[in-house]
């Protein structure tokens, strides 16, 4: 992406011919053997090359360049052209194609079961007939609520990823934590719940 740069072109021109101006004055001043005067344009001089210099870097980032190959996810700023940007705005938000991170929200209930290192496998619903095994790489401490229920982000990589991968995916995801019994597996959420209302209202 480009951005306009017209303003900035002209305010070059600008301080070019002035950085110039003060030359020619400076090497009059020179010849004349007016030091005092020659010091002046010469300071003068040195101020022009300098908002030359600044204007040169802010031309250079007028041109945006990703600094790895991938997909443009958000940003369509078709409709918005010659619109103003502020410093910090977000323009674009470009994904890489050949490395992917998988983002598990795993239920507060079950978080404990987890540990970096645990091996898991992915089912997209774009790819249900391809499992995509990963690892789990971070657990984050910090836990988002959603339909009135806490979940943790834990953070995957995967082993093997595919060409028929796309930013924005959604799926499920399994980790293999540890065997236990069926009876357990179906019960267990209703003894921890009976756990916590007894601890709740035992005095």
């Amino acid at each position: 992406a480009r951005l306009n740069d017209k303003d900035l072109a002209l305010e070059r021109l600008k301080w070019a011919s002035l950085k110039e101006q003060h030359q020619l004055e400076y090497y009059k001043a020179l010849a004349g053997r007016d030091l005092a005067a020659a010091k002046v344009f010469s300071e003068q001089a040195n101020q022009a090359a300098a908002e030359l210099r600044l204007l040169e870097q802010q031309l250079e980032r007028a041109r945006i360049a990703a600094p790895f190959d991938g997909i443009v996810v958000s940003g369509d700023l078709s409709q918005s052209l010659g619109a103003p940007v502020a410093r910090g705005d977000v323009l674009f938000e470009v994904a890489p194609l050949n490395s992917y991170r998988v983002m598990l929200d795993v239920d507060e209930r079950d978080i404990g079961a987890l540990a970096v290192g645990q091996p898991g496998t992915l089912v997209l619903n774009a790819l249900p007939d391809q499992d995509l095994p990963f690892t789990v790489e971070k657990i984050t401490p910090v836990s988002i609520a959603r339909e009135g229920i806490n979940y943790f982000r834990v953070e995957a990589s995967l082993l093997e990823p595919s060409e028929r991968l796309r930013p924005g995916m959604e799926g499920y995801g399994k980790v293999e934590a540890d065997r236990r019994h069926l009876l357990w597996i179906w019960t267990h959420p209703i003894i921890d719940w009976l756990r916590l209302w007894a601890w709740k209202w035992t005095p």
